[in-house]
């Protein structure tokens, strides 16, 4: 395996989860490149792609499909911090949920639709209200302390929070 492959696949070792522009813009390799040496690492086996969202992240073969989808919503600042929330909380509302993290209602619901549908979160309803946990604290937890996430994935979700609350004032 030459340099660049090599450097690549140890990338993506030491940043589960990291999406395609990621991998580009912490190796300082031309995308062309990167793409070539993506395409041979899949065939060898040595990477596993996975779109989440729109976006396509890549990890070490070792993680399964949960761990791959919880490691790619980790990527997302919002969907993080309401994770570790979760995490340090335990059972919470959505609306003592948004209050606590100083987000919109919508952003916060949008966020836990997402990761309950990929099985971090479980709401739970008792009347009219819902109640939410997360789904495998441990693991969540887990997984969670091998993410750092990068200064420009941390900038768009920023980003997308400011608009949120342009809109939700609006």
């Amino acid at each position: 395996m030459n340099a660049t492959r090599r450097a690549i696949a140890d990338h993506v070792r030491a940043n589960p989860g990291v999406h395609f522009n990621g991998v580009v813009r912490g190796l300082d390799v031309a995308p062309g490149q990167v793409q070539y040496h993506l395409r041979r690492l899949r065939e060898e086996g040595e990477v596993v792609a996975d779109e989440v969202q729109g976006r396509t992240h890549l990890y070490p073969p070792a993680y399964d499909d949960w761990e791959r989808s919880a490691l790619a919503m980790f990527r997302r600042e919002t969907a993080r911090d309401v994770l570790a929330h979760l995490l340090d909380a335990g059972e919470t509302t959505p609306a003592a949920l948004a209050d606590d993290l100083g987000l919109a209602r919508s952003t916060v619901e949008w966020h836990l639709d997402n990761l309950t549908d990929y099985d971090l979160v479980e709401k739970r309803r008792e009347g009219n209200r819902v109640f939410l946990e997360p789904a495998r604290p441990a693991a969540t937890a887990d997984l969670l302390g091998e993410i750092t996430p990068s200064l420009p994935e941390r900038m768009v979700d920023r980003f997308a929070n400011l608009v949120d609350g342009l809109v939700e004032e609006g």
